[in-house]
Parts: structure tokens; sequence; C-alpha cells
């Protein structure tokens, strides 16, 4: 693709090798280590883990792998939790790709909308 096809803004080839995390549409993520991508941005993603959500059911082994726990709050589906849940290689489809971010070199912030009020 030329560099002017509106469909090349997204280049994952500066993440091969490297730890990214990708959000889906649906609101899944997932963090593992970039080895490949195509055109259409599919990415084949290698040592992966998917963080669960809110609702998700306390899992201790999935398919062998350890789990790491974390509090379940069956109330909020929407918010991510500190329990993941091992996937090793997946390909992920370019189309259901909300986001791709390095994990290093990236910091978190606090919102600094929350709590101001209208005025």
């Amino acid at each position: 693709m030329s560099s002017k096809d509106p469909r090349s803004v997204i280049d994952p080839s500066k993440f091969l090798n490297r730890k990214v995390r990708v959000k889906f549409s649906g609101g899944r993520e997932v963090e593992g280590t970039l080895k490949g991508h195509d055109a259409v941005c599919n990415l084949v993603l290698d040592d992966t883990e998917e963080f669960l959500r809110g609702n998700s059911p306390p899992y201790t082994a999935v398919l062998g792998s350890v789990v790491r726990q974390g509090p379940i709050d069956p109330e909020d589906s929407t918010r991510l939790l500190e329990t993941t849940r091992a996937l090793g290689l997946i390909v992920a489809r370019g189309s259901a790709i909300v986001l791709i971010s390095p994990v290093e070199g990236v910091q978190r912030i606090e919102n600094p909308f929350v709590g101001v009020d209208a005025q």
C-alpha cells in the first residue's frame, strides 16, 4: 500500500516482536507479542493474555494454563479486572480491532475530567 492510501494509517510493523495491547469492538482486550500482520491488519499475537471483564466466571485453570486471580464484580461487565486468561498464539481479525498500543512507553494517567462540574 502506498503512504497516501487511507487504509495504511496503522503501521503494525513498527511493533513487531514487541508486546502490544489490542482492544476489540465489543470490549475485549488482550496483550501479547506481535509476531506478524497482513495488509488488512489481521494480527498474529503470541504469549497472549485476555483481560477478563466484571461478569466473567472466576477461572482457576484454562486448558492447563494457570490464570491469575483478581476480584470479580458480577454487577459491572464493562470494567476490566486484574484477572487474566492465557490464550497463547492467536490470530486477531483486523476488522474487529479498535486500538493497537505498545505496552512499553505507555503511562496510565488519571482522568482530568472526573469530578469537574459543568459551568
